[in-house]
């Protein structure tokens, strides 16, 4: 076997090195294990000629290519860079290439979960994919033998690795004509011959151009003949490689065709691509024009567009709280319409304005009214709503706004822009505040004193100035529920009085432009009745328009959990470990860890020792036993009630499942480990340890402090438990006993460290991974495997035993 018996990083050096060293081998896209470029680049950046995945052993052929297809497709790499022409595998002893084009259409199957890991291959998703293309492999595919097909190998590469200059065109879909259309701003808009300042002038944009090239087909024909409303959307249209105006009432302007200035560039550009997009997203991507704007704008703007289930069951809520007639009775101002979705499905015209930032939006109004929106042209206008003044509105909808009683009837129903200052990126250090955010909005300096930092959020920034300007109006509005519990609400609570009516929430991620795993809400709201947020009770939607119960938001809550457990500091001399903390809900959840590391930027930490170690696994616990959703993305953790504290099962509890919990990443590389929960005797350890704290610790040997320094003077308790024995619960015994087993194995090991900690156990039998460093998920040790799923098993039961308790001392509210 030519590569038999080495690692994989040396696989894929040594393939790149003995068979392609003509080529680049050195890029990394993603997960994909080896890339395939040529060494010279081009206008258009460098064609991928090969993705393959790479495996020491020996492998089937079939399963290493739907390894790699769910890597790709789990990623969406091919809406972020070119598909090669060709996709590969190859372990120890062959290589397999199969042509790109042959396996494209299994990346747009419908209603399928890529969302799973590509490694494992017992899920319904490896074997579905299976399933589909083994057909397909044996027709299409070259597979040689390193040894046996070495003449054959260099002749396939030669002649068709090396000469594919031309890979498979990519389908253009809802996921990847926002890439290809800033890719197209850089490349085709500079070589259009037009004055771009005339064309705005006449309310024609980049986009405009860019839509008429997509809707054509691979011969430069315009491909919408039998499709009457693409047509009709169409601002411009190319034909005969130029461009010509297809707005009647401009087209007098521009009656000369609009050429390029390098037809090449054009063609060479176009060649990647299948057009016109796929017929199911054809509509969606003409209705989503909005979207076509560059990267930077779209984040300051913030906008996600508003899913038609959400509009329907916003609408719903409405007419519950209005009345049946509601649509006759009120006026309705949408001041964040972008193209108007939100207003779908409104039947009483006359009553209806809507406004927007950007007069492309307008103009895509207007045209849908052409062609029977129900709206009223002088109804829909361009407006700043955080900088205009009121004065510019439609005259007709100030006299509403300026009358008392009429402007009770006015109904604002917006999803206003969604961004901020900070993004993950920044709070764990490796950004910066987004620049522009909302500092550009005049309103923002006003409002500053008003409701703090409130004003780094647009939402917020729309519901101050409707509570400013549109005083006594009933606002319905999608937003987070930030400004009901977030901690930089405080101030906004105090100037936002009104009365809550109702409200659902949903997943997130049901919104187009929106990451994460979090809830977004509707909730309708009375401004003419003065009422602090308190609690607020929503309906549970899931992506389904399922109803699955309530959820309760709480606007005034009691301090924060770590508010608690700073109390308990103690000096880092003769430290067994630092507990790093951050935040108080849910979403940093991840953040809470124990090492022996040294301070992280934005952590919080607390030095632990023999008198705050139960108050310090009581908060691991509280942290950790409860998983992170969507639906408790944003709940707050907060200072108990006095009832932990004679609660002397529920502390021992909390250390058994701290002592076991994989987010103590206690390490005996990084100095002495105190966290072993066992003798020498019980787990047969070769040698001594280096320190049996824990032991000892449970075995009441060592001097514990009683009494924490009070945030409020209450001489706050931690513990009965000196100098005697701590006595587990039943559960809590099982997970001793689980864990003891899994140590016993380790010891039973050849050339292992005897001081190992729980954490070192994990990394010796699951490894790393080589391109990340993390930690792996699993280990091909199936003794291990079955300890580990035991320990895991019993740890999930103390947990269920613990989480009632945590509700019990109000750690968390339900």
């Amino acid at each position: 076997m030519k590569y038999k018996n080495i690692r994989e990083e040396e696989l894929k050096n040594k393939v790149g090195a003995d068979w392609f060293k003509q080529f680049d081998t050195t890029e990394i896209i993603g997960n994909i294990d080896f890339t395939v470029f040529p060494k010279q680049d081009n206008l258009f950046g460098r064609t991928p000629l090969l993705w393959a995945e790479a495996k020491t052993g020996n492998f089937d052929i079939p399963s290493m290519f739907v390894q790699l297809i769910l890597t790709i497709g789990k990623a969406r790499t091919f809406d972020k860079t070119l598909p090669p022409a060709f996709l590969g595998t190859f372990d120890f002893k062959k290589i397999a290439f199969v042509p790109y084009i042959n396996v494209q259409d299994i990346f747009y199957l419908n209603d399928f979960n890529w969302n799973v890991t590509p490694s494992n291959h017992e899920t319904k998703e490896f074997k579905l994919i299976k399933e589909r293309i083994e057909t397909i492999l044996k027709q299409n595919t070259d597979v040689y033998d390193f040894v046996n097909d070495e003449k054959d190998l260099v002749a396939f590469i030669k002649n068709n690795i090396a000469k594919a200059t031309t890979v498979s065109k990519l389908k253009i879909d809802k996921n990847n004509f926002i890439p290809i259309y800033l890719r197209w701003l850089e490349i085709v808009k500079p070589i259009i011959d037009v004055n771009w300042d005339d064309l705005k002038k006449a309310n024609i944009f980049d986009n405009d151009f860019y839509l008429a090239d997509l809707f054509v087909d691979d011969k430069d024909t315009q491909n919408i003949d039998d499709d009457l409303s693409i047509r009709d959307s169409l601002f411009v249209v190319y034909q005969n490689q130029g461009y010509t105006i297809a707005k009647e009432n401009i087209k007098q302007m521009f009656d000369a065709t609009i050429n390029l200035k390098n037809k090449e560039t054009y063609l060479q550009f176009w060649k990647r691509y299948k057009r016109p997009p796929l017929k199911e997203f054809q509509d969606y991507i003409i209705e989503r024009r909005d979207l076509l704007v560059p990267q930077d704008i779209r984040e300051r703007k913030g906008a996600f567009f508003t899913p038609r289930i959400w509009v329907e069951l916003s609408q719903k809520y409405l007419t519950e709280y209005l009345g049946e007639n509601w649509q006759d009775e009120y006026f309705i101002w949408d001041c964040a319409a972008g193209t108007g979705n939100l207003l779908a499905g409104l039947t009483n015209k006359y009553n209806i304005y809507a406004s927007t930032l950007d007069q492309a939006d307008v103009n895509v109004m207007h045209e849908r009214i052409d062609h029977g929106a129900n709206l009223l042209e002088n109804h829909v206008f361009q407006f700043d709503f955080l900088n205009d003044d009121f004065t510019k509105l439609p005259q007709s909808l100030q006299d509403i706004i300026n009358n008392e009683e009429k402007r009770k009837k006015l109904v604002i129903y917006i999803n206003p822009p969604y961004a901020e200052a900070t993004s993950t990126k920044t709070v764990t250090g490796t950004g910066e505040n987004k620049g522009g955010v909302t500092t550009q909005f005049k309103i923002k300096e006003y409002l500053n004193p008003k409701i703090g930092n409130a004003t780094n959020e647009i939402f917020a920034l729309f519901m101050a100035n409707i509570y400013e300007k549109i005083p006594n109006c009933i606002l319905g509005q999608f937003s987070t529920l930030k400004f009901v519990n977030g901690s930089n609400f405080k101030k906004f609570k105090e100037y936002f009085l009104a009365d809550y009516v109702s409200g659902f929430i949903v997943p997130a991620d049901t919104f187009d432009n929106v990451k994460g795993n979090f809830p977004i809400g509707f909730t309708i709201w009375n401004t003419t009745n003065k009422t602090k947020i308190n609690t607020i009770a929503t309906d549970i939607y899931d992506k389904k328009v399922d109803y699955v119960g309530v959820k309760n938001f709480y606007g005034v809550l009691p301090y924060s959990i770590n508010k608690w457990i700073v109390k308990f500091q103690s000096s880092k001399e003769n430290s067994i470990g630092t507990l790093f903390y951050r935040g108080n809900d849910f979403q940093n959840q991840n953040f809470i860890y124990i090492d022996l590391g040294s301070t992280k930027a934005h952590d919080s930490e607390l030095y632990l020792n023999s008198n705050n170690l139960i108050i310090s696994s009581i908060y691991i616990s509280i942290r950790h036993v409860i998983e992170a959703t969507w639906l408790n993305d944003r709940d707050q953790f907060l200072y108990p009630n006095a009832g932990w504290q004679n609660d002397v099962e529920f502390q021992n509890d909390c250390l058994a499942f701290t002592l076991f919990d994989g987010q103590i990443k206690i390490s005996s590389n990084d100095g002495t480990n105190h966290w072993i929960p066992f003798t020498e005797q019980e787990v047969n350890a070769k040698e001594k340890f280096h320190s049996n704290f824990m032991t000892d610790f449970i075995n009441g040997k060592l001097k514990v402090e009683q009494t924490g320094g009070s945030l409020f003077d209450d001489n706050t308790k931690i513990g009965t438990y000196e100098n005697k024995p701590l006595e587990f619960s039943e559960e809590a015994i099982a997970v001793f006993d689980a864990g003891r087993e899994l140590w016993k194995y380790y010891h039973s090991q050849k050339d292992i460290n005897v001081n190992a900690s729980f954490y070192d156990i994990r990394e010796y039998f699951q490894g790393r991974n080589e391109k990340t460093g993390r930690m792996n998920n699993k280990s091909s040790d199936e003794k291990y495997t079955e300890l580990i799923a035991d320990l895991r098993q019993k740890q999930n039961i103390l947990a269920d035993k613990i989480k009632p308790k945590i509700y019990e001392y109000e750690f968390l509210k339900e």
